[in-house]
Formats: structure tokens, C-alpha cells, sequence
């Protein structure tokens, strides 16, 4: 396999083919069916949804999550990011640290806290986020104009940053954009950074954003949430 590596090196690959038209016809019919709390961006905590579940647990996504992770990988968060001509917005670059956790225990490392939807969270601990990985499933191409997601290639390995190193690597790491077709997945790395411009085009860009864990327990008696 020639990804496992560029994920190692530069904290994210990009994997085409992975899903057909009919399974990605199914989900996209799954969201429009039902009625779920949406914000400005899409869908937050999808993975109560059978069809985001069963895509999430199905063998191509599992086995590149268990490829990388070098083990047992369980998927415990899914996001749908519907970005279009009516809910457009940019990103600036960040990291993705923030982890859903089943009861809040007062940790050294983990912090601030906050609650979205009614899911506990904390940001979490470089040790933490180095158990996770996220794919992301495009549901559409991804191009130059409809906002592709974009990364600083290696800054992964920087640890949790502060803003100001976020602002210093994004003058200094040429970016990339990871433009990716439908059925095709980017594998990334929650600490690599990252943002996303506004869409230019009238064609939907979106992303089913699914994140695996190499385990459940993730330190000092704190468990992930399954959101």
C-alpha cells in the first residue's frame, strides 16, 4: 500500500475509489430523510445514523483506519460538511483537537471543557490525538472552487500548537489543496493544520468527516464518546 507512509511523513494521503455511486447515493438519501439539528456547516454527531454507522464500520474505511493506527481501530465520531452556494464559510488554520469523552474527570492535559449538542468535550493532549485518524469521505469532487480543504504538509508532528505558531507555520509551509473526487477519501491526521476557503461554485462540496480511535480508553480513565 503506497498511503500509509505519506500519512506517517506529511499527516495526510489522499485515497481515491473507495466508494461507489450507490453507496454514496444511500447516504446522501440517509441525510435528507432525517431530521437531524443542523448548523451553518452540516451535520455534527452522525454517527447514530445506521447508514453513517454501517459506511463507517464497512471494510475499506476500516481496514486503511486499522493500517494506519497498526491495530484494532473503532470509528467513534462522524461529521457531514455540507458547504454550498447557501451555507458557504471559511476556515482558518487550526488543528482538530477537541475530543467527545463519555463523563468529564478533571485530567492534567485535557482542557478547556465544553458541551456541543449534549456531547462532553475537551481539547486533548498531543498523546491523545496521536491515537486518532480521520477520513474523510467526499460525497462530491472536490476542486479548486468549491473550497477544498487545504494543509501545511508535516506540521503534524509539531505537536498542539499555539495561534501564533499557527499563523508563523501558515507563512513559512507552502500549502496544499487536497483536491479529491467523489468516492475518494483524505486520510489526515488531526494535528496537521489546516483551513478551507469559501466556495466559488454553485456544486455542493461535501464531506462525510469520520474520525477512529486505536482504542476507546484514551489515558488517565477518560473514554471516548461515541458522537
Amino acid at each position: 500500500m503506497s498511503w500509509p507512509e505519506p500519512i506517517r511523513k506529511q499527516g495526510y494521503a489522499i485515497i481515491p475509489d473507495i466508494l461507489g455511486p450507490q453507496e454514496i447515493a444511500g447516504l446522501l438519501d440517509e441525510f435528507n430523510r432525517v431530521d437531524l439539528p443542523r448548523s451553518r456547516a452540516g451535520v455534527r454527531h452522525a454517527m447514530g445514523l445506521p447508514a453513517v454507522a454501517k459506511i463507517a464500520r464497512s471494510a475499506p474505511l476500516l481496514g486503511i483506519a486499522q493500517e494506519v493506527l497498526r491495530g484494532e481501530a473503532f470509528p467513534f465520531r462522524a461529521t457531514l460538511f455540507d458547504k454550498s452556494p447557501t451555507a458557504n464559510w471559511l476556515v482558518v488554520w487550526h488543528q482538530d483537537t477537541a475530543l467527545p469523552l463519555r463523563e468529564r474527570r478533571e485530567t492534567p492535559g485535557w482542557g478547556p471543557w465544553s458541551v456541543k449538542d449534549g456531547v462532553i468535550y475537551a481539547q486533548a493532549p498531543e498523546s491523545a490525538l496521536g491515537q486518532v485518524l480521520a477520513l474523510r469521505l467526499h460525497l462530491d469532487d472536490s476542486v479548486p472552487e468549491n473550497g477544498p480543504l487545504r494543509v501545511l504538509p508535516g506540521t503534524h508532528t509539531f505537536g498542539v500548537l499555539s495561534d501564533k505558531a499557527l499563523h508563523d507555520l501558515s507563512t513559512r509551509v507552502v500549502a496544499v489543496d487536497c483536491l479529491v473526487s467523489q468516492g475518494g477519501v483524505l486520510a489526515m491526521r488531526p494535528l496537521i493544520v489546516h483551513a478551507s476557503s469559501k466556495s466559488q461554485s454553485e456544486a455542493p462540496r461535501r464531506v462525510l468527516h469520520i474520525e477512529y480511535a486505536a482504542s476507546a480508553g484514551v489515558g488517565d480513565g477518560l473514554v471516548l464518546a461515541i458522537a
